[in-house]
């Protein structure tokens, strides 16, 4: 959307900025054109911006309903652009319900979900990353997702965006030049110059896809299926890397016979690990479920972690049904306490194998590392950044047009360039609003919670 066509709202919105319960302090946020006199209208006095008052609130009948310390945030110097009034009272609910009320009865209404951050946006307080980072700093689940979505709410994503969108500007001038000057002798698509600009392009435009999608990772956490023959170990490995018996463990092959689930974390990164029933032809109705769900499985699994009982047999019957399988595969020879194989990495055409004992404990730490390696963790460094499913898809719509066009400039189909090129850069453009992002507005601030 482009910033000339955000306006200040009409109306003034009010809502719980706190989480719903009992504390020791709740805050009711009220962003608009009537904040500061509703604030001074509850207060009973002036207020005076970005000056904490202390004041007893009182209703319609004088009545106080709460001693509170009073906030006043004159627009544009304010979370939303607008004039924002925070009322920062005791937590208790029915005292931020009556607050509300009378918030309401002075002209304000109830908030939308995400309509505080939405009216930031819309006010150029934030740009559409920057926004949809507010809701991922408040969701995440481990410190490292925090600290990447952080680092988007901060800008780092968009100003990656804004550099590559720049890129594509210069690439397009030199296209449009082709266009407009097709009777000079100087060959524009041809010039090192676009070659050159398209090439840095594309390099840039991969690192930052690579970047988001870990991202994502940080966010989302990762999909790990187990998966192996029965009595491979499968629920024992699930016991040890949850640190405790989650897993009935038997000698009897077929034990497992539904889906078993644990979260765990490795080096700040969320797993749900899938513990499977063991693969095999089964004629008993509830195993032979529990197969077909664990094969159903291994379509959703962003890591399969296929253990082998080293003591007993290879990866052939088990590699046949990985076939076809889009997750990052790791074969864990399981066991090697009774194979008597050292505990070690070994890397193969088909993956990554690793020897451990999951009865023992024997090589854990070399499967969490390698967790860890094949979900990506540490390969952006510090400078990693909150992302989502969109974000992703609107860089590889990006990747699309950017490789047409400069096999188009490469043929010299300029004006075919051009428009590869303008759809690139509406791709990239998307990811931050920078470009018509109306349509995604509701989707987005509507995940929201209420008050942010």
């Amino acid at each position: 959307m482009d910033a000339g066509a955000r306006t200040q709202s009409v109306d003034t919105i009010a809502a719980l900025a706190t989480a719903f319960g009992s504390a020791g302090v709740g805050i009711v946020r009220v962003s608009g054109p009537l904040a500061r006199s509703i604030g001074e209208s509850l207060a009973g006095q002036a207020l005076k911006a970005r000056h904490a008052l202390h004041a007893h609130l009182r209703d319609a009948d004088g009545e106080v309903l709460d001693d509170a310390v009073v906030l006043y945030f004159q627009g544009p110097h304010s979370y939303t652009g607008e004039d924002v009034l925070e009322l920062r009272a005791h937590g208790n609910p029915s005292l931020l319900n009556a607050i509300l009320r009378e918030c309401r009865r002075l002209g304000a209404r109830d908030a939308r979900a995400g309509e505080f951050t939405e009216r930031a946006f819309l006010n150029d307080k934030l740009d559409l990353a920057q926004a949809e980072a507010v809701a991922d700093l408040i969701s995440a689940q481990s410190e490292t997702a925090a600290r990447a979505a952080r680092r988007s709410l901060d800008g780092v994503f968009s100003q990656r965006c804004d550099t590559l969108s720049e890129q594509l500007v210069h690439a397009r001038v030199y296209v449009e030049a082709a266009l407009d000057f097709p009777d000079e002798e100087i060959d524009f698509l041809a010039a090192p110059e676009i070659q050159n600009l398209l090439v840095r392009c594309r390099t840039d435009l991969a690192k930052l896809r690579a970047e988001a999608e870990q991202g994502k990772r940080l966010m989302d956490g990762l999909h790990v299926v187990i998966i192996g023959a029965p009595n491979a170990g499968k629920s024992s490995l699930l016991n040890a890397l949850a640190g405790e018996d989650r897993a009935i463990v038997t000698d009897i092959a077929g034990t497992t016979r539904d889906l078993l689930r644990e979260t765990i974390q490795i080096d700040g990164l969320w797993l749900t690990l899938v513990d499977t029933a063991g693969l095999r032809d089964s004629k008993e109705t509830v195993e032979a479920e529990g197969i077909r769900r664990a094969r159903g499985e291994l379509d959703k699994a962003d890591i399969i972690l296929a253990v082998l009982d080293d003591s007993l047999h290879g990866a052939g019957e088990l590699a046949e049904e990985l076939k076809g399988c889009t997750g990052r595969v790791l074969w864990l020879h399981n066991k090697s306490d009774l194979s008597g194989h050292a505990i070690e990495r070994q890397p193969r055409e088909d993956g990554m194998h690793l020897w451990l004992s999951a009865k023992n404990g024997g090589g854990l730490d070399v499967l969490k590392q390698e967790l860890s390696r094949a979900a990506g963790s540490g390969e952006t460094g510090t400078g990693s950044f909150s992302a989502r499913a969109r974000h992703l898809d609107a860089l590889a719509l990006a990747a699309e047009h950017l490789q047409r066009a400069t096999q188009l400039c490469n043929q010299t189909q300029a004006e075919l360039a051009a428009e590869e090129l303008r759809l690139a850069h509406h791709a990239i453009g998307s990811i931050t609003g920078h470009m018509d992002a109306d349509a995604l507005l509701g989707r987005i601030f509507s995940s929201f919670c209420i008050g942010k």
